[in-house]
């Protein structure tokens, strides 16, 4: 009997397990490059917001801290800086208090006069990226660069990729003449959902939607199978004397 309680707490226990809520960090402006003095939002997008979920980062003029500490106002589970300076540059994420973390993404404040906006989360396969090379005031025309390489220049001072795919993925930067040029950004590219992944999106979610039907049936099974044993055991302990007539 003592064997099976602790079967069906382990099994309650993966259940728990499976049903973590987890976080997703975006920024706004959507750049991975910032011009000092520049604001920026931060916010985790959760589904739980019980968890307690913080912005924190790691930046080369201080290690891991969380926003409202030394930097930024945290508002919820959101993060404003409202005047960027060139050590905000660094790596940013979302942390619950159980330790949990988000995706990460990269921000660079420079003090220069260029940069260059790129996206701050991954490319899917497939899709069109647009860079933009431009100055605080105005877009101009701009050379753009893939890892060391010139690509071409637009006169309009933004280049877009069309149907981007892993060689795309690489270091960029842009530089716009009598001005100077941007820091370096790193654009990553994923592959592109199998068609066979849709089905089980599906069965994903519909079994989160009946979840809560498993902590219902499981304590039921669990005392169904004690009741079993308890009756077994006392026919068992039966004297024989009373099964004759």
């Amino acid at each position: 009997m003592k064997e099976t309680s602790v079967l069906c707490l382990l099994f309650l226990g993966s259940l728990l397990r499976c049903t973590t809520n987890q976080a997703r960090l975006t920024v706004s402006p959507s750049s991975s490059q910032l011009f000092k003095e520049d604001s920026v939002s931060l916010s985790c997008e959760e589904d739980d917001s019980s968890a307690g979920w913080t912005v924190r980062r790691n930046t080369t003029k201080r290690w891991t801290s969380q926003c409202g500490v030394e930097w930024g106002k945290a508002a919820g589970s959101s993060c404003i800086i409202s005047l960027t300076v060139p050590w905000d540059s660094g790596v940013y994420w979302c942390e619950s208090r159980d330790g949990a973390t988000s995706n990460s993404i990269s921000i660079t404040v420079t003090g220069g006069a260029v940069i260059l906006q790129s996206p701050v989360l991954p490319v899917m396969e497939g899709h069109d990226v647009t860079l933009h090379c431009k100055t605080k005031t105005s877009n101009l025309p701009a050379a753009f660069y893939k890892d060391g390489s010139l690509i071409r220049t637009e006169p309009t001072g933004h280049m877009t990729i069309h149907h981007v795919s892993k060689s795309d993925e690489g270091l960029y930067k842009c530089d716009i003449s009598s001005h100077g040029e941007s820091p370096p950004s790193w654009i990553s590219v994923t592959g592109r959902p199998t068609t066979t992944s849709q089905p089980a999106v599906t069965s994903t979610s519909r079994s989160s939607s009946t979840s809560p039907s498993f902590f219902v049936l499981v304590p039921s099974v669990c005392s169904l199978v004690l009741v079993v044993l308890v009756v077994r055991r006392c026919v068992q302990r039966k004297p024989k004397g009373h099964t004759q007539t």
